[in-house]
């Protein structure tokens, strides 16, 4: 740890279901590293990066007498989930008994329940809250039109009219809720039942060939952090650049850091065979060093959960991931937990935050120190609290 092996590092980061900019994750690296900086004693600054078909930020860093840099890229879907998320009140109510139907039919949500809860409420908290919406409108109608009766009987029905007004100004409100949102989240998963839609598949090859030019360039490290809905995404780039023997011609050790994963709600569905596929290839490459990091205060993640392990993929030559804990409870002070412990979207976004009591996981040294992902974590044992059994019922691959 002490012995610099890393001065010029490439970084992807590929965000979740996020329909906000990818200025968003430079303003929250750039707060929060200098906080982290400041916590943990390091200096670290970003400049301006200019890319001809993307967006990112450079990264100058010092530890000790120790300098390093790296250039970070957003591989950007948002545009994707923008247009996913266009879809208006009726539209979403009809995802709903879609993707239900889907995760019910298939056993995928009997599957799901035994393995976390956290995670499975969070996919029936926009279920209950848009049920709900629509059952306060309904009374609200009633009543209205109830009021109107006691005038003509005939006029009960035009209490009907209220109930898209009351519809609308919930949507409206849904910047605070997140109903709409996480609905339209699960949908997008749900809609071809585990296999990517074919505008997605189109952007990861895209991406792949970012990741691949990369690879042949003149980097100490080339570092991909999925977090959340990007973490599969980010295991089917690696799983094919694997294939293609791209990663093992590579002049540099490559990392994969995965953060928050919620990889069972897309590989416990039956059409994922292509997404577990990718995950026992790459599950199986020494070439790339996995770490997964989550922690069970993560609610919106399937924390401690092997990705690989849980979706039925038992390899006896399995080299990744190394399940860790960012264990919320512990780097972070009683303070700061209190003033975060209910705030299951934020805690979501914490493993991109500063820790005011960090141990071995720091975001920012990860991706901008002079030390690589696999020297970092080679000597760190697996978190024994991890799940490593084998829940999913669908287990073919492509």
């Amino acid at each position: 740890m002490n012995m610099q092996q890393i001065k010029r590092r490439k970084v992807f980061y590929i965000p979740g279901f996020d329909p906000f900019p990818a200025r968003r994750y430079r303003e929250l690296y750039r707060s929060n590293s200098q906080e982290q900086a400041a916590i943990s004693d390091y200096t670290i600054s970003q400049s301006a990066l200019h890319l001809k078909d993307g967006f990112g930020w450079q990264v100058h860093a010092r530890f000790g007498d120790q300098s390093s840099e790296a250039e970070i890229e957003v591989l950007v879907w948002s545009d994707l989930v923008k247009d996913t998320m266009r879809a208006g009140i009726l539209a979403t109510y009809l995802q709903l008994l879609r993707t239900a139907w889907i995760y019910v039919s298939t056993g995928a949500l009997a599957d799901v329940i035994k393995l976390r809860k956290g995670p499975v409420v969070a996919a029936l908290y926009p279920v209950g809250f848009l049920l709900g919406q629509g059952m306060i409108a309904l009374a609200i109608a009633f009543i209205f039109g109830s009021i109107l009766a006691n005038i003509q009987p005939y006029l009960f029905w035009l209490g009907a009219v209220l109930i898209w007004p009351v519809l609308e100004i919930f949507r409206r409100l849904d910047g605070r809720i997140f109903a709409y949102y996480l609905m339209q989240d699960y949908a997008f998963t749900a809609q071809f039942g585990g296999a990517y839609p074919p505008g997605l598949n189109h952007r990861l090859k895209q991406f792949g060939q970012k990741v691949s030019q990369a690879l042949a360039q003149d980097w100490d490290e080339v570092l991909v952090v999925g977090h959340s809905s990007g973490v599969h995404l980010a295991v089917s780039i690696l799983a094919e650049l694997g294939r293609r023997g791209e990663i093992g011609r590579a002049s540099m050790p490559v990392g994969f850091l995965s953060l928050g994963h919620v990889v069972p709600m897309v590989t416990f569905l039956p059409n994922a065979a292509e997404l577990r596929r990718d995950l026992q290839d790459l599950s199986c490459m020494g070439d790339v060093f996995w770490v997964d990091v989550s922690a069970p205060g993560d609610g919106c993640s399937f924390a401690l959960c092997d990705p690989v392990a849980v979706s039925g993929l038992v390899l006896e030559d399995k080299t990744g991931p190394l399940v860790i804990s960012a264990a919320f409870t512990q780097t972070l002070s009683p303070e700061r937990w209190k003033s975060l412990r209910w705030r299951f979207f934020r805690l979501h976004f914490q493993y991109l935050c500063a820790f005011d009591r960090p141990r071995e996981y720091d975001y920012f040294q990860i991706t901008a120190g002079p030390v690589s992902l696999r020297h970092r974590f080679q000597d760190r044992q697996a978190s024994k609290s991890r799940i490593e059994t084998a829940f999913a019922r669908h287990r073919d691959m492509a």
